[in-house]
């Protein structure tokens, strides 16, 4: 007999838009893996982020195949990344096939508020722009949830959790 697998689902979005509060919080509740994706930067990207230098797709080259790797290694995974282009989705989708994204919808003003607020994270605030410049928003691509990622954390967790199908919500053994 075969288990069920549920779906990984990749909590995207730009800078500050509550990716990792989000996904941490619904991992909690259905009881999955959680990968944070900041945790597979190199240290050449944190620098370089640090220092106010925006990531290129060379830089992200290496840190998008570490993260579909990990969706290969850990499938129905919940894993926090930008994924700020379409091609990045892709990526991963061809990593993990019914790869879903939770897109965590946020004004640059908010994002701007949210990091700095941050303190000892290394992405710097001024990158925000070059965050929404990059951003293809995936809105109306097959297994994308829009979400007001100014909601209160646990409306947003009750929000993904109904948008699963029923048996995807279930734990994994």
């Amino acid at each position: 007999m075969t288990s069920f697998v549920p779906a990984s689902i990749v909590f995207m979005g730009v800078a500050g838009c509550g990716k990792s509060s989000l996904g941490v919080a619904v991992a909690r509740k259905l009881g999955r893996v959680w990968v944070e994706g900041d945790d597979f930067h190199s240290s050449h990207n944190r620098r370089k982020m640090a220092a106010g230098h925006p990531l290129d797709d060379g830089d992200r080259a290496s840190w998008l195949a570490a993260l579909g790797e990990q969706l290969r290694l850990h499938p129905g995974a919940l894993v926090a990344c930008s994924a700020l282009k379409h091609s990045y989705r892709e990526q991963l989708r061809s990593a993990s096939p019914g790869l879903r994204f939770a897109f965590l919808d946020v004004s640059p003003e908010e994002a701007t508020r949210r990091v700095s607020a941050r303190g000892s994270h290394f992405f710097h605030a001024s990158l925000i722009d070059s965050q929404f410049a990059t951003l293809q928003s995936p809105v109306g691509e097959p297994g994308v949830l829009r979400l007001d990622a100014t909601l209160p954390l646990e409306q947003l967790v009750n929000q993904v959790c109904d948008w699963l199908p029923a048996n995807a919500a279930a734990t994994l053994r």
